[in-house]
């Protein structure tokens, strides 16, 4: 049976199997040190009072004090070693956890994008927290009953039996807790993730006053969230409050029986304070164990989490790097689903561009425009069949190579936070020559110019600070920046005034003077003037593919021919069905 491969977390925590294991030899030390206080108690009350002797207090006091400061001294080093580990583990897991968050973000859109980011804080918080303490102590428990058992059989038995139940009451902690607070943290998902994308609509839903129900139901999710932590803590404190009474009953009856076994000179007062303080160090752990056991169940459900993060999304090795491309695409008999849907919204599209060709997109709404153009640049995978550049699987490339030879700009532009030139540069090393050639080829230097900081404008999150319209240009400059073979707008005029189209269309011009490969997709047909190639598609399928004249041309009303070109496209980008002239090529 082949073995089952270690998962990149378990790998990362073996990887600090060293700072572990110093943290646990120092807290062998740390508790035998904890011994150091019940031993002087035993010296006090059985030679220095018997004894009155000043100089051996003087003595016994200046060795616990020197014992303490070092018990001190390795309590601060296991701490600092457990800091130390947490940031060794997050170096080595939170650039694969990013590239992971950012893949399924693109396989599943509407996940929660930063819960495995807050996960791998929540499981830092854990290693550098008391409740890690509890499980280095844990072990020792055992070592101080048998101390108290040298001490007296009879204290070392009810120590025993305290140490059971108060066990026990840690498994019944577990037992009690883990349902309620799983489901409270799956509410608690759900309402972030309702909350975060209602926010993004937070201008739609001021408008339409639709604040109220929103809320609501934000609030109900709350609601059931807090109802499952609720019932958890209340259980939790039930069995904290029980703890507290079972450690005060045995820690009493451990004073009565050494009272009682002193009586009968079994053992002196001395044994029986010390093993009264053995003792308490003794189920510390325990009770410290019950404290923080809801720290604990959120640590291991962000475990398990990450763990399914990075099983669903394996690490991807880079390919053989290719040459630079030059633009050729071939789409062959691609089907396209998108993330989180069944049913596939391309079905057996196929056709071929050559290398500095331009091909106008277009057709009804929800005919597979979109899904076609990301496959085209490999955001969506294709469920069957191939999508090439220069002979190669789109998915093949590596895209940090590939990229800088791509422009994209998407229906939905979103640029980031940070400054114009920083935007079209791609938040790489920002080419101040290529920005501005890039944004004067998208028509928005002047517009740059006449903002407050020029290129050194902060646009902040999302390009808030500018208009629709803007936002579409200068994302227009990203996609022409650094001169890509490649080059796929979608809807590219949505938010364009006549100025900014006008733009638009010297910028296609530019495109197809430099010889790079163009696919625009379009509902307006005057920004596909000069296009070689018109691909019109109809519920997720090529209706048409062929020279833009001949497309246009067969796009008319029965017995009539079209006289201007652009009402045919009109037509179809509305959802009509072509008419054929008589002896038109099908």
């Amino acid at each position: 049976m082949q073995p089952t491969r270690k998962t990149e977390l378990k790998q990362a925590i073996q990887r600090c199997g060293t700072g572990f294991f110093a943290a646990a030899v120092f807290s062998f030390f740390i508790n035998m040190l904890m011994l150091a206080s019940p031993l002087y108690m035993l010296q006090v009350y059985d030679r220095v009072l018997g004894a009155r002797s000043e100089a051996t207090l003087l003595m016994l006091t200046l060795v616990l004090t020197a014992m303490l400061a070092v018990h001190g001294i390795l309590e601060f080093l296991r701490s600092k070693i457990l800091v130390r580990v947490s940031n060794r583990l997050d170096a080595a897991l939170s650039p694969r956890l990013f590239d992971a968050v950012y893949e399924r973000s693109l396989r599943l859109p509407k996940s929660n994008r930063t819960q495995p980011l807050n996960d791998l804080l929540t499981l830092r918080q854990f290693l550098t927290g008391h409740g890690l303490f509890a499980f280095f102590d844990a072990p020792w428990t055992p070592l101080f009953i048998g101390v108290i058992f040298l001490f007296h059989p009879i204290l070392g038995a009810i120590a025993t039996v305290g140490a059971i139940i108060l066990f026990a009451l840690a498994i019944a902690t577990e037992a009690l807790t883990r349902k309620p607070l799983n489901q409270a943290n799956v509410e608690q998902i759900q309402a972030s993730q309702y909350a975060e994308a209602n926010l993004r609509n937070a201008e739609v839903v001021e408008a339409m006053g639709m604040l109220p129900g929103i809320r609501q139901r934000w609030l109900d999710r709350h609601a059931r969230m807090l109802q499952h932590q609720s019932l958890a803590s209340d259980r939790a404190g039930a069995v904290s409050s029980l703890t507290k009474f079972v450690r005060l009953l045995v820690q009493n009856l451990m004073l009565g029986a050494g009272a009682y076994l002193a009586i009968h000179h079994e053992l002196t007062p001395g044994y029986m304070i010390a093993g009264t303080i053995v003792l308490g160090r003794a189920l510390a752990p325990v009770e410290m164990a019950i404290g923080s056991w809801k720290l604990l169940l959120g640590a291991r459900q962000a475990h398990r989490r990450l763990e399914d993060l990075f099983a669903k999304v394996p690490p991807q090795l880079p390919p053989m790097p290719l040459p630079a491309p030059t633009g050729d695409l071939g789409v062959e008999s691609l089907v396209a689903v998108p993330p989180g849907a069944e049913v596939p919204t391309l079905r057996g599209v196929s056709f071929t561009v050559r290398a500095g060709e331009s091909v106008g997109i277009i057709g009804p709404s929800a005919a597979g425009k979109s899904t076609l153009v990301r496959a085209i640049v490999g955001i969506w995978p294709a469920y069957a069949g191939k999508v090439r550049l220069d002979g190669a699987d789109i998915n093949r490339w590596d895209r940090t190579r590939l990229g800088p030879h791509i422009g994209y700009l998407p229906q939905d532009v979103e640029l980031f936070a940070g400054s114009v030139a920083e935007n079209i540069a791609r938040f790489g090393a920002v080419d101040a020559d290529a920005v501005v050639e890039a944004a004067r080829q998208a028509g928005v230097h002047e517009m740059i110019l006449h903002l407050p900081a020029g290129y050194d404008t902060q646009i902040g999150e999302g390009g808030c600070v500018l208009s629709a319209g803007q936002r579409q240009r200068v994302a227009l400059a990203r996609a022409l920046y650094g001169k890509p073979v490649l080059v796929v707008l979608d809807e590219p005029n949505s938010n364009l005034d006549d100025e900014g189209e006008t733009a638009l269309v010297r910028a296609m011009a530019h495109l197809r003077q430099r010889g790079a490969t163009v696919l625009i997709v379009a509902h307006r047909p005057s920004v596909l003037v000069g296009v070689d190639h018109i691909l019109v598609l109809r519920d997720g399928q090529v209706q048409a593919f062929g020279p833009r004249q001949e497309i246009f041309a067969r796009y008319t009303r029965p017995a009539q021919a079209v006289s201007n070109p652009h009402q045919g496209a009109a037509a179809v980008a509305a959802g009509a069905r072509p008419q054929l002239q008589p002896g038109a090529a099908s």
